[in-house]
C-alpha cells in the first residue's frame, strides 16, 4: 500500500475482504468501497498481495506517456496514461511482451468519479514502482521463456478495458481507453517494438478480456515477419445467470458499454451480429480472432463467483458467503450450481479449442490471475494440468513444442490448486 488512502480504506472495511492464497500470500485491493458490493463489481481485489519477506522481486519504474494529453487519450480524471517498461536482453532483445493491466470497471456516474480518486482512474495515484513477477519476471528460473523480452506492463485508468471513447463534461469524467490503448502501442512501437520479430499481447482479469478485445488488433501493428500471439488471463468473464436467476454481470456490463462509449470499439467480427453488450463478452469473440489466442483461467473463478454469480444484490440473504470464503464450506446445492458454472464456460470454449493455433489451460481452482503471482505461474508448488506448470504451458503453446488444450477434471480432484480463501 503506496498511499494513506489505502490504510484508511483497510480501516474502514475492516479486513472483510482480506483473504490469503493458500501458501500465505495476502491481498487487499483498497480501491474497494465499503458503501456498497456494485463497486466491488469493478475493481477486482484479487491482483495485488503482499510478497513474502524473504522473496525480492524487481520494481520497474513509471513513464507516463507525455504525448497522450493532445491526442485526447487520458484518464478518467484526464492525467496522463503510464506504463512500466523493463528492457529485454541476449536472446530477447527484439521480443515483445505487453501485459495489459486489471482492476474491473465502472458502469455508471457515481462509480466512475469514485474510481477516478483511485488509481484505477487517477495516474495520480499510480505506484511509481511496481514489482514484476509472475510472466513478468526477469529470472529465468521465474519465467523461464519470457525472462529476457522487453516486458511492459500498461496501466488501467479508464473502467472499460482500453475501450471507451466518450465523456462527461459535466462530471469531468474522460472515457478514453480506446485512445489510451493507440497512444500506448504508438509509444511502445516507438521504443523499439516496431522491430519485433515477437510479441504477445497478454492481460488479467479487466487486462485480459482488454487482450481478448484488442488482439486482432495488436496483430495488424507488426509486419508478416513479427509472431504474434495473444495471452488471457482470468479475462473469461461469462454471461452467466446468477444465483437469483438474474444477469447481475450483464446489466453491469450494459452500463459499461453505454457509458463509455465502447460499442464501436468492440471487435466488427461480433457487432455486425450482436448487441454491444453481447460484444463485450469473450464467448461470442474467441472463436473469431484471427490472431492465436491462449486462454488461462480457473473454472471456478473467484471474482465471478462473488461479484458476479452470487453478488449481494442477487444473494440478499447471504447463503452463499461461507461458500464464497472457502470451498469447503459450499453445500451440495451450491457445488452443483457451481458445477453448472464450469460446464457453461468448458462448452463457450468448445469451438475455440478446435483450432490449432489457440491454446487452453482451464484449471478446476477457485482462484483470479494466475500469470502474475510467482507462486501459481512457475514455483515449486505451482498448479499443474498434465504435471505441467502454466508458465510451461504457455512457453509450449507459443513457441510451437506443444500443443496445449488442457482442462481440469471438476472440483475437488485437483490438489495442485492454490485456492483463494477470504475470512472475515
Amino acid at each position: 500500500m503506496n498511499n494513506i488512502c489505502d490504510w484508511v480504506f483497510i480501516l474502514v472495511i475492516g479486513f472483510s475482504v482480506l483473504g490469503k492464497w493458500a501458501n500465505g500470500y495476502e491481498f487487499l485491493d483498497a480501491d474497494f468501497h465499503p458503501d456498497s458490493i456494485e463497486t466491488m463489481s469493478f475493481i477486482d481485489n484479487f491482483t495485488n498481495y503482499q510478497q513474502s519477506a524473504a522473496y525480492n522481486p524487481l520494481y520497474v519504474g513509471l513513464s507516463l506517456i507525455q504525448g497522450a494529453g493532445s491526442k485526447g487519450a487520458v484518464c478518467l480524471d484526464g492525467t496522463l496514461p503510464g506504463y512500466h517498461l523493463h528492457r529485454g536482453f541476449g536472446s530477447g532483445a527484439n521480443s515483445w511482451l505487453v501485459h495489459l493491466e486489471g482492476g474491473g470497471w465502472c458502469n455508471s456516474v457515481r462509480t466512475c468519479v469514485y474510481r477516478k480518486k483511485t488509481r484505477r482512474g487517477s495516474s495520480n495515484y499510480f505506484e511509481k514502482h511496481l514489482a514484476f513477477t509472475g510472466i513478468l519476471s526477469n529470472r529465468a528460473e521465474e519465467n523461464p521463456d519470457f525472462f529476457n523480452w522487453n516486458r511492459v506492463k500498461v496501466r488501467y485508468c479508464d473502467g472499460a478495458s482500453f475501450t471507451g471513447d466518450s465523456e462527461d463534461k459535466v462530471h469531468n469524467l474522460q472515457f478514453r481507453g480506446q485512445k489510451i490503448w493507440l497512444a500506448a502501442m504508438e509509444e511502445l512501437m516507438s521504443k523499439g517494438m516496431r522491430y519485433a520479430n515477437q510479441a504477445l499481447l497478454s492481460g488479467c482479469s479487466a487486462g485480459g478480456l482488454a487482450s481478448i478485445l484488442h488482439c486482432d488488433e495488436f496483430h495488424t501493428l507488426f509486419s508478416r515477419r513479427t509472431n504474434v500471439k495473444c495471452f488471457a488471463d482470468a479475462g473469461m468473464f461469462m454471461d452467466a445467470r446468477d444465483v437469483a436467476g438474474g444477469h447481475t454481470l450483464r446489466n453491469m456490463y450494459n452500463g459499461v458499454v453505454t457509458l463509455q462509449g465502447a460499442g464501436k470499439n468492440l471487435p466488427r467480427t461480433c457487432t455486425n451480429h450482436l448487441d454491444p453488450t453481447s460484444c463485450f463478452f469473450p464467448q461470442n469473440i474467441i472463436s473469431n480472432l484471427r490472431t492465436p489466442m491462449f486462454l488461462l483461467n480457473a473454472a471456478y473463478d473467484s471474482w465471478q463467483i462473488i461479484a458476479s454469480l452470487a453478488a449481494p444484490s442477487a444473494d440478499p440473504h447471504g447463503t452463499w458467503k461461507a461458500c464464497q470464503r472457502n470451498p469447503v464450506n459450499c453445500s451440495p446445492s451450491q457445488m452443483n450450481f457451481l458445477q453448472g458454472f464450469r460446464n457453461q464456460m468448458l462448452n463457450s470454449v468448445k469451438r475455440f479449442s478446435m483450432s490449432k493455433q489457440n491454446g487452453l489451460f482451464i484449471n478446476s481452482c477457485f482462484a483470479h490471475c494466475q500469470s502474475e503471482k510467482q507462486d501459481t505461474w512457475f514455483a515449486d508448488n505451482s498448479p499443474l494440468l498434465g504435471n505441467k506448470a502454466i508458465a510451461l504451458a504457455v512457453g509450449d503453446w507459443f513457441f510451437d513444442r506443444a500443443s496445449v488444450k488442457q482442462t481440469d477434471c471438476p472440483y475437488p480432484c485437483d490438489k495442485t490448486c492454490h485456492n483463494l480463501v477470504f475470512r472475515e
